[in-house]
């Protein structure tokens, strides 16, 4: 589930939002199509403060002999990411937050289509999906961690991403305690969503159009 977003704010505004220093190497924005192993931008909590940096969308044990090991894995379940061995680890000192604009999910048509619809917070404001990070062969790689879905995904998918509210980040980032797992539950933002055509079934489809409204 979630497996396309997009990210529209500007890379030095999302470094003021969060307070954080960004990196040089951000992808670029806007991007209306963002699809695991590409390059997102990911902010965690360092001893010098937080961090803008980039990321690679698909996490990748610690164990992992190649890049492509495995099924690619680009989120973790919240009812079970504290006792499966790709996280255990990364849920207690590597969480992280994961800026996006909106994200795409896909429902079952009568004829078996895929028709896809497009997520936003319907205050405007940017969601932030809780992640876990993984550093492997040099560089880091993320996923997000998904809960069971409440009612703004009602009806469309049954999962749906962990959005962190701002009060949330340090808790979640590890700067205030312990007792993060508590946040780890459905959105108490409200979700706005509708219906966009289905151009962005391919990964390869990219241009504003693609988040354009339909008639379901």
């Amino acid at each position: 589930m979630c497996g396309r977003f997009t990210l529209s704010d500007p890379n030095d505004a999302m470094a003021a939002l969060f307070r954080a220093q960004p990196d040089n190497d951000l992808p670029p924005v806007p991007q209306y199509n963002v699809c695991p192993t590409q390059s997102v931008p990911v902010v965690t909590a360092q001893a010098g403060g937080r961090r803008l940096q980039a990321m690679r969308w698909g996490f990748v044990p610690a164990w992992a002999k190649r890049l492509n090991e495995g099924p690619l894995i680009i989120n973790a379940r919240a009812e079970t990411v504290a006792e499966k061995p790709a996280f255990r680890e990364a849920i207690r000192a590597r969480r992280c937050l994961l800026p996006v604009s909106g994200f795409y999910e896909w429902q079952a048509g009568p004829d078996g289509a895929r028709l896809p619809w497009y997520f936003t917070r319907s205050d405007g404001q940017p969601m932030v999906f809780a992640a876990l990070w993984q550093p492997w062969g040099g560089s880091n790689t993320v996923a997000m961690v998904t809960t069971a879905a409440g009612e703004g995904m009602a009806g469309v998918h049954d999962r749906e991403p962990v959005i962190l509210e701002p009060a949330d980040w340090p808790l979640w980032l590890g700067e205030a305690g312990h007792g993060a797992a508590r946040l780890m539950r459905a959105s108490q933002a409200v979700l706005q969503a509708r219906r966009v055509g289905v151009a962005v079934n391919s990964n390869r489809a990219a241009g504003p159009e693609l988040i354009a409204k339909i008639d379901a």
